[in-house]
């Protein structure tokens, strides 16, 4: 029996961005399943009174430089973007309604993509989010009317909740049977405990 992946992500992570690519060879390494959880990030980082951007200079600058290493070292065309952060609740929503539509995946991507690749801050307009859902083949107007519905609404809030409870409290995290690990420098952890699995 296949484990499960439990992956906690925002597209307001810059980190988020790194694990999306390298999980994927684990996951499929191991034949394990991957199950997607959108969460506002910034609502558990207000929850635990934490801001990024309030750390000192000197780190946020040392960040940066680290994630132009990360992207050289594995050869993605990463790059900062001009606007950071944005809003990504409706993002967040909009992958929900990916998920009951079937192209989770192509729209997770497709938005990783556009901000985290081509500098695209537009995202975090709802013209921005009509665009996205025009690329990956979708009704714009029924897919924005669904994201802005109340019961999706409820359903990210919903997934935001379990996570704190589970307790998440950045992303990327990913949830192992009763593991938590966090970050895009814990995969081989992943890895390690997927594999550990497979003996028992």
């Amino acid at each position: 029996m296949s484990s499960t992946v439990h992956f906690y992500w925002d597209i307001g992570s810059t980190n988020t961005y790194f694990a999306l690519h390298l999980l994927g060879e684990v996951i499929e390494r191991r034949g394990a399943h991957l199950v997607m959880h959108p969460f506002n990030l910034g609502y558990v980082f207000r929850h635990h009174k934490y801001a990024l951007m309030d750390e000192p200079k000197a780190k946020l600058a040392n960040r940066r430089r680290d994630l132009e290493r990360w992207a050289e070292r594995y050869n993605l065309p990463f790059r900062m973007p001009d606007k950071f952060p944005i809003k990504t609740s409706h993002l967040l929503r909009g992958a929900l309604v990916a998920r009951d539509l079937g192209v989770e995946s192509p729209y997770i991507h497709t938005i990783f993509r556009r901000y985290w690749e081509e500098n695209d801050s537009s995202l975090e307009t709802l013209e921005g989010l009509v665009s996205v859902a025009e690329e990956i083949g979708e009704n714009t107007n029924a897919f924005l009317q669904a994201c802005e519905s109340d019961l999706v609404r409820q359903e990210l809030i919903d997934e935001t909740q379990a996570a704190l409870k589970l307790g998440v409290f950045g992303a990327p995290s990913y949830m192992v049977s009763d593991e938590l690990f966090w970050g895009k420098d814990r995969i081989d952890f992943v890895d390690a405990y997927l594999q550990s699995l497979e003996t028992e």
